[in-house]
């Protein structure tokens, strides 16, 4: 696939087609993350932070904070 360079405002655009992108795993205003690997532009989904609730999706939205934990004896240096 060949595509080309546009003018967009100050700077310059690419267009992909909808079923490129629907390939790539790409949704439409979806934030990218864009590199240059050895010469070649790499674009890839940006990292995102997800929410507590979205976390808790996960688990069946139940994260169980209320239990204690033990984690074992002191190590190092720590005042308890």
């Amino acid at each position: 696939m060949q595509i080309q360079l546009k003018p967009w405002g100050n700077s310059q655009g690419i267009r992909f087609s909808r079923e490129f992108l629907k390939s790539a795993g790409f949704r439409p205003d979806e934030v990218l993350s864009v590199q240059i690997v050895d010469g070649k532009v790499v674009l890839s989904k940006a990292f995102t932070h997800r929410s507590l609730r979205e976390r808790a999706a996960e688990y069946g939205g139940q994260l169980n904070l209320s239990e204690e934990m033990d984690w074992g004896a002191p190590q190092g240096s720590e005042v308890w």
